[in-house]
């Protein structure tokens, strides 16, 4: 059985329809992505996952268990978190303040390994954690962002964007944290626009065209695929 299976998922904002029936699955330890152009429905597709948005047809399912019709507390409290696009971190609490708030549904009230576990990644953070999260770096803020997620302690953490915005260097380094991250046993689901990067680290891949899912096999057969090529590696 799938960790996370959505099956013929169609989601709308209003009346416009963003998802066309799309059918993924993703298996215990995996890094699976997402990768298509901007508008091509791959953050609509997390936050259906998430429950931020509410799927008019099919299904998302967690381990056989549906949760499409869920409230995003409930599904987080189920073990799904997500890193969003743009950070969307709490720039007047602290480094401090924001991981507890990733930790806010957990009925656990010792969170000294988990904060051990986000500082072992991210030691930047662990140097910064009484300073202002808006005062942080774009790189630092994203760090902040999947640290927070990860406090969660999700089953699968969805990544939307990891990489906008960031230097190469630093793009580089986000990415062998979220392969450590996977090393560690915790499945992912990435959405990222630097198609290359994500391949690299992906295990299997998804594109997405307006809404549909055009292609899919492994990370490997995707990045020498010619048509994912010419389309989202840059190559004429």
């Amino acid at each position: 059985m799938a960790l996370l299976e959505l099956h013929d998922v169609s989601t709308y904002y209003g009346s416009i329809q963003a998802l066309k029936g799309i059918s993924l699955t993703v298996d215990k330890g995996e890094i699976v992505t997402l990768i298509g152009s901007n508008g091509a429905g791959k953050s609509t597709t997390l936050r259906t996952i998430s429950g931020l948005l509410r799927p008019r047809s099919g299904t998302v399912t967690l381990e056989g268990k549906d949760i499409s019709g869920k409230p995003a507390h409930e599904i987080t409290a189920l073990g799904v978190a997500q890193s969003p696009e743009g950070r969307r971190i709490f720039g007047r609490l602290t480094v401090r303040e924001n991981l507890e708030m990733g930790a806010y549904g957990r009925t656990e009230t010792d969170l000294t390994a988990d904060f051990d576990r986000v500082f072992e990644l991210f030691p930047r953070l662990k140097e910064r954690v009484d300073q202002k999260g808006g005062t942080l770096s774009g790189g630092e803020q994203q760090m902040l962002a999947i640290g927070r997620a990860l406090m969660a302690k999700p089953r699968i953490l969805l990544l939307d964007e990891p990489s906008m915005g960031l230097a190469p260097i630093l793009v580089e380094l986000i990415f062998k944290i979220i392969r450590d991250i996977n090393t560690q046993g915790t499945t992912v689901l990435l959405v990222e626009q630097n198609a290359l990067v994500a391949l690299s680290v992906a295990h299997r891949g998804y594109v997405l065209q307006t809404g549909s899912i055009v292609l899919a096999d492994s990370a490997k057969a995707l990045a020498s695929n010619e048509m994912v090529r010419k389309a989202y590696l840059g190559e004429g």
